[in-house]
């Protein structure tokens, strides 16, 4: 029986059998932050965070390599901790466990942090073999990135020695990234005081479960459910058509995930109830049919509950479900030059109404500033309208391509001498630090690549163990072949 340390290449899966057995949730840096540190020193190599506390490691050129232009290797420690909703685990104590499914490697019932861990995995291995060569090497190992991206953002100007940059975060073997989309962060509040139910009614929670999910830039556009946005159907019609009120709702957990679980507490008229509950039957049964190629099955259940000592006012529950009814979430355009690429996008990420206080976080994303713009003014029109306070935050430009780059043009012939195929040359639509490196330390010549991967950000995450030598054969090669100074 196949286990990841028995996989090739061994010098790379080692490594990530390792960050496996660290638990490195977005937000809970120390102990992986404290293991890179400790492995740059163990090699001699001067090793140290920066103030944001990203970690910063530097391997001198080998011999005959030091008029070669400086690269920087970068990845992030962090991953997203989503987890099947009877899996037991704890991201911050329990390792993840991993297992062989044929040529794909998986964790049992959570993400299995392969984005970044695999590129991470690809640092430490080039700098741990001292029989390569290459130039001045930077490892630049950002924190948080899953979160917001708050490592690239505090990096400062002049922290980093290198001229170019390889980012490892991409996720299809033998494409190269050359530009990215912008985001940002809208985030919709309001208080409000809660209402005592009606006498007589009764509480039902409805439960809406087993999503795909998945990352929000990526797969966006590929029709997958949000959570989110069906619950709001059901809400909708409960309230419309059988005296519903909402009490509470939480749905989704992170903003760049596509939201898989939501659930919500009703309070009914108790003699409304067995039509309440035929409803969250119909509403099963229609969304399995709108989603049966993509989302195969929905759990859509409904349980009496305690009766809870307060509700939204109605007036503001109605306002509430319209704009969340009423937000974008998908796809809106593709970029009109390359049609088969997402250029604006949203994705309603989490709802949480409880305890006097609705929450709404979206991340709207773009290549193009200003849909970007239109995008997120279209979106804090509707929450305001519903009288919610809206706030923007996290912003940050895309990375634009630059197809004369220098280092482009090297990988690409070195791919094709090794492979004997031309590597694709693509814009993605998720959200890479480069655009936010670049930013802060212009100048740099950046290219971003990886190994195969699907569904990150989702419990169905897996990587594609044959992509794995490839991707690493490919740096090892691109770092020997990088221009002259």
């Amino acid at each position: 029986m196949k286990t990841i340390q028995s996989l090739a290449p061994q010098n790379v899966w080692k490594h990530f059998y390792s960050l496996t057995q660290i638990p490195r949730p977005s937000g809970y840096m120390q102990p992986v932050t404290d293991f890179l540190l400790n492995f740059g020193k163990k090699l001699g190599l001067e090793s140290f965070t920066d103030e944001v506390g990203n970690v910063i490691i530097r391997k001198p050129a080998t011999a005959g390599m030091e008029n070669r232009k400086g690269v920087i290797l970068q990845a992030h420690m962090d991953m997203v901790p989503q987890k099947n909703n009877d899996t037991v685990h704890d991201f911050e104590k329990d390792p993840i466990e991993t297992y062989v499914d044929g040529d794909w490697l998986r964790a049992r019932g959570t993400t299995l942090g392969a984005d970044n861990g695999l590129g991470v995995a690809a640092i430490l291995a080039i700098l741990e073999d001292n029989t390569l060569k290459h130039g001045p090497l930077e490892a630049l190992i950002t924190k948080d990135e899953e979160t917001g991206m708050y490592g690239a953002f505090g990096l400062k100007a002049g922290t980093l020695q290198g001229t170019i940059l390889l980012n490892l975060d991409s996720e299809d073997e033998g494409e190269l990234y050359i530009g990215c989309a912008g985001g940002m962060d809208v985030t919709a509040s309001l208080e409000y005081k809660e209402v005592t139910p009606e006498e007589g009614d009764v509480a039902v929670k409805v439960t809406l479960k087993g999503l795909r999910g998945g990352h929000s830039g990526l797969e966006i556009n590929e029709g997958r459910a949000n959570a989110n946005k069906l619950l709001v159907r059901f809400l909708r019609e409960a309230v419309a058509s059988y005296e519903a009120r909402l009490a509470s709702w939480e749905g989704g957990n992170m903003r760049n995930a596509i939201p898989r679980e939501a659930h919500a507490v009703v309070t009914i008229p108790a003699e409304n109830e067995e039509e309440l509950l035929e409803l969250v039957k119909y509403c099963e049964d229609l969304f399995n049919e709108e989603y049966s190629v993509i989302e195969t099955p929905i759990s859509f259940t409904a349980e009496r509950v305690e009766l809870p000592q307060g509700e939204v006012p109605e007036e503001i529950q109605d306002n509430l479900i319209g704009a969340i009814f009423a937000c974008q979430n998908g796809v809106m355009r593709m970029i009109p030059s390359v049609p088969d690429t997402v250029e604006t996008s949203s994705n309603l990420a989490i709802i949480s109404i409880k305890d006097g206080k609705a929450e709404v976080k979206i991340l709207a994303r773009s290549s193009s500033d200003s849909m970007k713009e239109y995008l997120v003014t279209s979106l804090e029109s509707c929450f305001s309208i519903a009288g919610m306070k809206v706030v923007l935050s996290g912003g940050y430009s895309g990375w634009q391509p630059d197809v004369d780059s220098p280092i482009l043009h090297a990988m690409k012939a070195s791919y094709q001498q090794q492979f004997g195929l031309e590597p694709a040359v693509k814009v993605i639509h998720a959200g890479l630090e480069c655009g936010i490196i670049g930013a802060n330390v212009p100048g740099l010549d950046m290219i971003s690549f990886g190994p195969t991967l699907r569904s990150p950000h989702s419990p169905d995450e897996r990587a594609y163990i044959p992509s794995v030598p490839k991707f690493y054969e490919f740096l090892v090669a691109t770092l020997e072949q990088v221009p002259l100074k």
